[in-house]
């Protein structure tokens, strides 16, 4: 990979992660999502008013990803209702990453030498690696995992579409507004329970906005990087989030940093140079 995409693709990690935290730091993460996705949506429309459409062939990518994004935040809220959030957001991602590799190549024909094959896999090892920190000596529920590991199927299969999509878009700006405004409009009517989508944004102005605008930037990142490099070691390293929210827990929030924490940090870092050689 190209040095500026594997920077483009771990500032969108950083955004992911940083958003995610701000999220799950208000007294109710739900309609913060919501709130979020709804801003990110309404960012969104002035910028495709601007850009115009994407081609006609990405449209059917863009319902698919939206409709897997639904199932996969479904499951992810089951899961973390299971096991909790320090478990499940790892091992999904990792579980995503494994996925991904082998249908990227399956589907897309996309090959990887063998340092792109380690870097990929020191990273879905260091995503374990923080679920076993997080886990402990508890374990995990067998309803857990399972929950876990349908949501990381759902987050390759939206991986997939998106980057499927982007390409046949011809725009990354204009296939990343579009298809964040169609989450947002899924989210508002999933949460319709929780109120109506002002009120969602309303929630926790500072966060929702801020928040809309780093998952907006996050995303579009990434896809400019799927449009341009290889998928797979793309996805890692944007799975990565997973470690920046671990600084940023121990960083902000004062969190212990065991040895299986270290361990993590440093199989990602040592993984970013083999991507981009390989």
């Amino acid at each position: 990979m190209d040095g500026v995409l594997v920077a483009a693709a771990l500032a969108s990690a950083f955004l992911h992660a940083a958003w995610n935290a701000a999220v799950k730091a208000t007294p109710r993460p739900a309609e913060a999502m919501a709130g979020q996705m709804i801003m990110a949506a309404v960012v969104s429309v002035p910028i495709l008013a601007w850009t115009g459409l994407p081609d006609a062939a990405s449209l059917k990518w863009v319902a698919l990803s939206s409709t897997v994004n639904a199932f996969a935040v479904a499951t992810m809220l089951r899961a973390y209702d299971a096991a909790g959030y320090g478990v499940v957001y790892p091992v999904g991602r990792a579980v995503s990453v494994m996925i991904v590799l082998p249908m990227a190549a399956l589907l897309l024909g996309e090959r990887m030498g063998p340092a792109a094959i380690a870097g990929v896999a020191m990273i879905a090892s260091s995503l374990a690696l923080l679920a076993a920190s997080a886990c402990g000596e508890r374990g995990i529920p067998a309803r857990g995992l399972t929950w876990t590991i349908a949501s990381g199927i759902c987050i390759a299969l939206y991986v997939l579409c998106d980057a499927q999509g982007v390409r046949a878009a011809q725009s990354a700006l204009a296939y990343g507004c579009l298809a964040s405004i169609a989450n947002g409009a899924v989210m508002a009517w999933r949460q319709r329970h929780l109120g109506n989508p002002v009120q969602l944004v309303a929630s926790f102005p500072v966060v929702t906005v801020a928040s809309g605008f780093a998952s907006m930037a996050s995303y579009l990142l990434i896809l400019w990087v799927w449009d341009q490099g290889p998928i797979a070691p793309a996805a890692a390293l944007r799975d990565t989030s997973a470690v920046f929210a671990l600084l940023i827990a121990v960083f902000w929030l004062k969190e212990p940093f065991d040895r299986l924490r270290v361990a993590a940090v440093l199989l990602a870092a040592a993984a970013v140079p083999l991507l981009r050689l390989g």
